[in-house]
């Protein structure tokens, strides 16, 4: 959606004075995958999809947003028993409180937005709408919030709006995006650095295949890993009260507690730390232009996910095995699992032939063909 589509349907549906337009990406993650709430490694980098919102303040203690794609109204106040009953307006009103929490004085306005991630794709939209509402607040208000900030807010709303415990990375891409780049994210002190990402020169893109399944379970069992973990990590500190997170600790670490925790826990633990280990090895292989060694370690997540961490889905083990077959250089499930896409590194002459192979067969095992989506790489929210 472009910046004078949304403000026509800003003029129509609310009218008045030109808002001004803001926007913020969904992401992708290249390898680090259930890392983020255990302190760990990320490697994500914001897309050329988003959120985009006209905005305009409107001299009230009252909020009026406009939902494009759903042709959805909600009208809320400010105050934390205004909660709207609407989903989709939960992370609006969760942003506009968290700021409030923080000192920020908020005003009432009137919105429309829409977007084009993906919805149920694992590229964030959640997050693409938090942080196009923060940044556009923050700017519009002259708040003063630092971006660090504005992520901690969009994660913060779903915490306590949404009731699903996720780690910061999704917001800090949409945030902190850079386009041609992706950012390695230490979860744990918040130190990031950009690395040139650009598989086409060296013969490789990097596409995404749709399942179009979303299974149910997905934020109760989230929050099931996460407790897992939790659990692992705490058994470990006794003996190593250095270990705050599991990426403080070692398999040797986690060998010594096998018998005081349940062999879920030890699978779910024993995952997180050898992923740990892959975003180290992708960093050194990047820095190489050495795009074998990153596709090996994506289907290294891939089968650590689908087997010890156990969230990938009958669906997303058939498009990996597929790339397999097919001699694609990398394929892992990507986001939280359960359903969404692959993410596939392939070399640009299998390309054509992997994606017809991938639809054709897909088709024939689940009577649909997965959605594509190639990856380009882009900035983070920005005032358009």
């Amino acid at each position: 959606m472009t910046k004078e589509q949304i403000l026509k349907i800003f003029q129509d549906k609310i009218g008045g004075d030109t808002p001004v337009v803001y926007t913020s990406p969904g992401r992708i993650n290249l390898i680090g995958e259930h890392t983020d709430y255990n302190g760990s490694f990320v490697f994500p980098g914001a897309v050329d999809k988003g959120m985009i919102a006209a905005i305009r303040l409107n001299g009230t203690d009252k909020i009026k947003a406009y939902a494009a794609d759903l042709d959805e109204w909600s009208e809320f106040g400010l105050n934390e028993e205004d909660l709207p009953k609407e989903s989709w307006a939960k992370y609006i009103f969760g942003v506009c409180r968290e700021i409030i929490k923080r000192g920020g004085k908020v005003e009432g306005f009137d919105t429309a937005f829409a977007g084009d991630v993906p919805l149920g794709a694992g590229m964030s939209s959640s997050a693409a709408l938090e942080s196009t509402f923060g940044f556009a607040l923050n700017d519009m208000l002259n708040l003063g919030i630092d971006k660090f900030e504005l992520a901690r807010i969009g994660q913060h709303t779903e915490h306590h709006y949404v009731g699903v415990m996720c780690g910061i990375m999704d917001q800090f891409a949409s945030i902190f995006g850079k386009a041609g780049h992706l950012i390695r994210l230490d979860t744990k002190s918040m130190e990031y650095e950009y690395y040139p990402f650009d598989p086409v020169p060296h013969g490789y893109r990097l596409v995404l295949l749709d399942t179009l399944v979303k299974h149910e379970l997905a934020s109760s069992a989230y929050n099931k890993r996460r407790e897992s973990c939790e659990t692992a990590a705490a058994a470990i500190a006794k003996n190593h009260p250095e270990v705050e997170f599991l990426r403080d600790a070692s398999m040797e670490m986690l060998i010594e507690v096998k018998d005081q925790i349940s062999a879920e826990d030890f699978l779910r633990a024993e995952y997180v730390i050898e992923e740990t280990q892959r975003v180290h090895d992708v960093s050194d292989a990047l820095q190489r232009d050495d795009y074998e060694t990153v596709g090996q370690k994506m289907f290294e997540t891939h089968h650590g996910m689908s087997k010890k961490y156990e969230v990938s889905c009958e669906e997303l083990d058939f498009l990996n095995d597929i790339a397999k077959e097919q001699g694609v250089s990398g394929s892992r499930v990507m986001g939280g699992g359960f359903g969404g896409c692959t993410i596939n590194l392939v070399k640009i002459d299998l390309y054509d032939s992997f994606i017809n192979n991938a639809k054709a067969q897909y088709k024939e095992k689940y009577g649909i063909e997965p959605k594509i989506y190639d990856v380009v790489i882009s900035d983070g929210a920005r005032k358009l």
